[in-house]
């Protein structure tokens, strides 16, 4: 296994009072619980409030996140960034990479559509010795660098205010 490499991002852009919302999927709940220890972690650490919702599995993360950010927008309680949350783990057929790439290929369409900050914290391994190394805040801690993730974009998003793509959509169809 390579050894983690994270560099010091310098960007202190004050994200204190931000709310994040977590997408958990609950396929493997001890790795899962893992995961969810390092992203809170750091949410904690940065002073930002976070919200939990579990699906039975990564496939469904993308549906549910854009579900809660429309209804959070919707409420007047909007989220400032995700954290997606999960454990693929390599059997027998073709359905790990389908569930791999498919969820990270969604999340990834939400956050450049939307310019939304989003952590990807679903790990894809070969074997649950790997998802261990991965998930535990001893040694990867992959559920805080999913945080870690989200939190640096949310600080770039602060720094660099813009519309997103949803909201000039949004316009255009209120305009019609």
């Amino acid at each position: 296994m390579a050894d983690a490499r994270r560099a010091a991002l310098q960007d202190r852009t004050d994200v204190t009072g931000a709310r994040a919302l977590i997408v958990e999927a609950r396929f493997y709940d001890d790795i899962q619980d893992a995961l969810l220890e390092g992203a809170v972690a750091e949410l904690k650490a940065a002073g930002v409030g976070h919200e939990v919702i579990t699906v039975p599995g990564a496939l469904e993360i993308p549906a549910a996140v854009v579900m809660a950010l429309d209804s959070a927008e919707d409420s007047g309680k909007p989220f400032d960034a995700v954290i997606a949350l999960g454990c693929v783990i390599r059997g027998d057929t073709i359905h790990f990479e389908i569930v791999s790439m498919e969820s990270s290929r969604a999340l990834m369409q939400i956050a450049v559509d939307r310019a939304f900050p989003l952590g990807n914290g679903i790990i894809t391994v070969n074997t649950e010795e790997q998802a261990w190394a991965r998930a535990r805040k001893t040694e990867l801690d992959k559920g805080g660098d999913a945080a870690r993730a989200a939190l640096a974009m949310l600080r770039i998003k602060r720094r660099y205010p813009s519309v997103g793509l949803s909201d000039l959509m949004r316009d255009l169809e209120d305009d019609e």
